[in-house]
């Protein structure tokens, strides 16, 4: 039995068992208890994935550096394509990460009331998605499943968002759409000159690392790892990349936002990671100092904006740009810091600005604004929620024994001790980043929790309910064990980031430590 088989496709069969019920099994009930069927069906398909993604963290050897619970089929035997799956440590918290967000963002989705089987179905269908992404070890079955993420997300901004949504479901579209097309070229030409007998990323990582430089010149490793990068850095997004994103997040519902926050962001730097930096790292070491001048100025950027943001959502949406910004630093530094924190940190982000969404989401359910001057003094009305709504502020600003501080240190410290240049200079430049993050989580918390209650319709208010509670006390505990306990993740992720440092190392450098070995 292949656990990733059997979590990667139960939200597919759940989509189909959900749209067979809404046409066979309906029968003349009323839509209201139908549509509650519905969410109840979704969330336990959604418990049941995550629980079947347990059996694959408890099997995962972390000691062994390459792909394991492999499953590899000859699919498509003319061009070599296969089916092969499997995780290794780049993506196995990513595929927990995705099953464990999922049944929270059905709890923040309870009360669509517009087409309901419609919107559960989209939602399972990208969770099939996201997972096939982290899991696909062939590089046509990798772009499938990357392109499949799109339609479901398209819809559920284009239908269930907001006012604005057709305009930021086409923008998302549109530029998630021209960096794929990219990624698709250089994945055919990938293949072409590596012969063109397989797709398999394992044997073509492989066959680049030793021959490389005899299968293409240089300045076609360039376009190609531009081709590749730029498909990533869209979907990070990496400023100037970035502006498809606040609108995006403005305008999908709930769960939208808590799913491209948590997981569809990670998909641009996982594919950095998996692509990039092991079939390329010369042109990777040869472009770090143009990518991370562009990380900092993200960080920066994407902090001071959302400082001046009068909208809740959208401050949340450019301290994702910041963030991200952190995680593509990392990458770039190559150093196993560097790299470590940068997984970490993808994963605390998906936690803390899930739940940060999550938070939003409540009160605009509640008032149905977002504006952060229709809010203040809601510590008295909401103790619970603001409770909450505070600890995964502090998280997502970086506060020592919470997540955020963990990805955010190793990243420091990562690059200031890379032989990048300007490493330095780039790490001090993102500090100031975590700086201004606490200047605008913490006055938007002033702004909303404390102070008297001048508006009369927040005095109403009713705290969290049940459900809110089962959906945000998880995302609160995993915060803190992960800021308390972080060895248990990164022990995990230990190998093969230590085998991918060692692929993107620079050979000046290692000749250099076996000659101060040596004497």
């Amino acid at each position: 039995m292949n656990w990733i088989t059997i979590t990667t496709y139960l939200p597919l069969l759940g989509a189909v068992a959900l749209l067979l019920h809404g046409m066979f099994w309906s029968g003349k009930r009323e839509q209201e208890r139908l549509d509650n069927e519905y969410r109840w069906l979704t969330l336990i398909i959604t418990l049941v994935t995550f629980a079947a993604s347990i059996p694959i963290l408890l099997a995962f050897n972390s000691a062994q550096a390459g792909p394991q619970m492999v499953v590899k089929q000859s699919w498509i035997t003319s061009f070599g394509v296969s089916y092969h799956t499997g995780v290794d440590g780049l993506s196995i918290w990513l595929v927990l990460l995705t099953t464990f967000l999922m049944p929270i963002s059905i709890l923040a989705s309870w009360h669509v009331g517009k087409r309901v089987r419609e919107y559960m179905i989209f939602l399972l269908i990208l969770e099939t998605g996201m997972l096939g992404v982290f899991v696909a070890l062939d590089m046509f079955l990798f772009y499938l499943f990357f392109e499949i993420t799109l339609i479901p997300m398209y819809f559920l901004i284009g239908v269930w968002g907001g006012e604005r949504r057709i305009y930021a479901a086409v923008k998302f579209f549109i530029y998630t759409v021209v960096g794929s097309l990219l990624m698709l070229v250089a994945i055919i030409a990938v293949y072409y000159l590596n012969g063109g007998t397989t797709f398999d990323i394992v044997e073509i990582t492989n066959n680049f690392a030793a021959h490389r430089n005899t299968l293409m010149s240089v300045p076609v490793q360039r376009m190609l790892w531009f081709a590749f990068a730029l498909a990533f850095l869209i979907k990070v997004p990496l400023w100037p990349l970035h502006t498809w994103l606040p609108d995006a997040h403005v305008e999908a519902p709930t769960a939208g936002s808590i799913i491209l926050a948590g997981v569809l962001l990670k998909m641009g730097t996982y594919g950095l990671m998996r692509f990039n930096l092991p079939l390329f790292p010369e042109i990777s070491r040869e472009a770090a100092p143009i990518v991370m001048t562009l990380a900092v100025i993200g960080i920066i950027y994407g902090a001071l904006v959302a400082m001046v943001q009068p909208d809740m959502k959208k401050l949340v949406a450019y301290s994702s740009v910041s963030h991200l910004g952190f995680v593509v630093l990392g990458i770039f530094s190559f150093t196993e810091l560097g790299l470590q924190g940068a997984l970490y940190q993808m994963l605390a982000h998906g936690i803390s600005t899930g739940a940060l969404f999550y938070c939003v989401g409540i009160v605009y359910e509640r008032r149905h604004t977002r504006l952060i001057a229709e809010y203040g003094g809601l510590a008295t009305p909401m103790p619970q929620y603001s409770t909450i709504f505070i600890i995964v502020s502090l998280a997502s600003l970086g506060l020592p024994l919470l997540n955020g501080f963990i990805g955010e240190f190793l990243i420091l410290i990562g690059t200031f001790t890379a032989t990048v240049p300007y490493a330095k200079l780039f790490a001090v430049l993102a500090g100031l980043g975590v700086i201004l993050s606490a200047v605008y989580l913490l006055w938007m918390l002033q702004r909303v929790l404390f102070g008297e209650i001048t508006n009369k319709e927040n005095a109403e208010l009713e705290d969290l309910d049940k459900r809110d509670l089962f959906g945000l006390v998880p995302l609160v505990i995993l915060a803190l064990v992960m800021g308390v306990q972080p060895m248990r993740f990164l022990n995990a992720t230990q190998a093969t980031i230590s085998k991918l440092e060692q692929q993107v190392r620079n050979p000046k450098e290692v000749k250099a430590q076996q000659l101060r070995a040596a004497k």
